[in-house]
């Protein structure tokens, strides 16, 4: 993929003004369905912040949460935004680093998916408390030992880095915005380029700097990165109940959200790819690699189920058999099947043949396994919280069960709709692919990514 330096001043030029063309096509396009899009999704949006308000006006007894089952849906939400969030720590910083340079158009595409999931993630903790106005006492009373603390500590810490990795490398590209667009963009947007590349020159001082600075965060957020889906196993793992008192979960929550982040990534490879005419740049054997990479990680997400099962299926302690025994043929036994075998096994299995990690076929098995990564969420909060070591009694019956009210899947539908949201805003507004190590890799030197184009 990499190809030779461009001699030629003038194909330079040329084959520059044509990446710049079609890397700003999503920010210059004007169109009804971009402004439908747009109109949909903040619509549902809305509808969700207003099931929202009247949950704040009356109370979590609007939800199907009780005195048993206190984590709902709104939980299986944030052990699921949390998921797909690690894959920019994934593609933008471990590959990266690992010199595997096929990553590099997909890895701005990574760390819009980690900033929308990241972002989403802190905002379901506080739809999920009672009283949300009480949330800035965590920070200013919170004790060591307590595992919120440590997880609003990662989550707005892995936030943090991954706008950092999304916007350094940003800096050269929005100077060629500032330069290049012109009357194509609204004089606001052209300030907003202009004020946030930082009076970028592109000397070579500025490339070094950014250099720099990718690499300690690309260093910074491999920590943080495994910390933070770490630590949110850890809110399970460490209450004493049948189905989460497992020393596993910290790494079968990692390579779970490996999974959901490659399937999320590979989605919207392909929505850009059709819906933004970039064949060129996100290829075949960009989905091919992405196929290859989704079969590894769920070969280890695989290993990882086994061990979950079959350990406390062989000792069959008295809690431990009521869990499993719902979950394998009880009333969660049609999901937990359908999980395993339609987001895993079966998926894992197709991807081993090259007909399958063609873009169509394989953008098809990512929504499936995308999809069912939240139904496995849904399956490690639900089924533990039913069943309390303590027995329910004198309790009314819906007490004994739980499901989610029209108020939750309202507000979960907001969640959804806010990061599309914010995926759609930072395609809208940034180029999808890095400008400039993109004509980097094509043999463009720098020197003409700074150059004033001659009207």
């Amino acid at each position: 993929m990499e190809m030779n330096k461009i001699e030629s001043p003038e194909e330079s030029r040329k084959l520059l003004d044509k990446i710049v063309f079609d890397l700003t096509r999503s920010i210059v396009k004007k169109d009804e369905l971009t402004r439908f899009w747009f109109f949909i999704l903040i619509v549902f949006a809305g509808v969700g912040l207003w099931g929202w308000a009247i949950q704040i006006d009356q109370g979590l007894g609007v939800t199907g949460m009780r005195d048993y089952v206190s984590w709902g849906m709104y939980i299986a939400n944030f052990v699921f935004f949390v998921a797909f969030s690690l894959v920019g720590f994934l593609i933008s910083s471990a590959m990266h680093l690992l010199n595997i340079h096929w990553v590099k158009p997909i890895s701005r595409v990574a760390e819009q998916v980690a900033i929308a999931g990241v972002a989403l993630a802190g905002i379901i903790i506080v739809m999920d408390m009672g009283r949300p106005d009480r949330l800035l006492n965590v920070f200013l009373h919170g004790r060591f030992a307590s595992p919120i603390v440590w997880d609003l500590t990662v989550v707005t810490t892995y936030l943090t880095i991954s706008v950092l990795l999304f916007y350094i490398p940003l800096i050269p590209d929005l100077a060629l915005l500032r330069d290049r667009l012109g009357d194509e963009v609204p004089k606001w947007k052209m300030k907003i380029y202009t004020i946030l590349s930082l009076g970028w020159k592109g000397n070579a001082k500025q490339y070094k700097t950014v250099y720099h600075a990718m690499r300690v965060l690309m260093i910074l957020i491999v920590p943080v990165g495994l910390s933070i889906h770490t630590v949110t196993s850890w809110l399970f793992a460490a209450t004493l109940r049948a189905g989460w008192d497992t020393t596993i979960f910290g790494p079968y929550f990692v390579a779970g959200a490996f999974v959901a982040g490659v399937a999320a990534v590979i989605i919207l490879m392909y929505i850009y790819r059709i819906r933004h005419g970039l064949q060129e740049y996100f290829e075949d054997i960009h989905f091919d690699k992405m196929a290859k990479l989704l079969v590894f990680v769920s070969l280890v997400y695989l290993y990882f189920n086994v061990n979950e099962f079959l350990v406390p299926g062989y000792k069959m302690k008295t809690a431990e058999g009521i869990h499993l025994s719902n979950i394998f043929s009880g009333g969660y036994s049609l999901m937990f099947w359908s999980v395993q075998i339609s987001g895993l096994i079966l998926p894992t299995i197709l991807l081993l043949f090259k007909f399958f990690r063609k873009p169509l076929s394989l953008v098809i098995i990512s929504v499936v396994v995308l999809a069912t990564a939240w139904l496995k969420r849904f399956i490690i909060v639900i089924p533990t919280m039913e069943h309390p070591f303590l027995p329910i009694q004198n309790v009314p019956e819906n007490f004994h069960h739980y499901a989610p009210t029209s108020i939750e899947i309202m507000i979960t539908l907001f969640s959804f709709c806010a990061a599309i949201l914010i995926i759609s805003v930072l395609a809208k507004f940034f180029p999808v692919i890095t400008i400039w190590e993109y004509a980097e890799e094509k043999g463009i030197d720098k020197k003409y990514l700074s150059e004033q184009p001659k009207n």
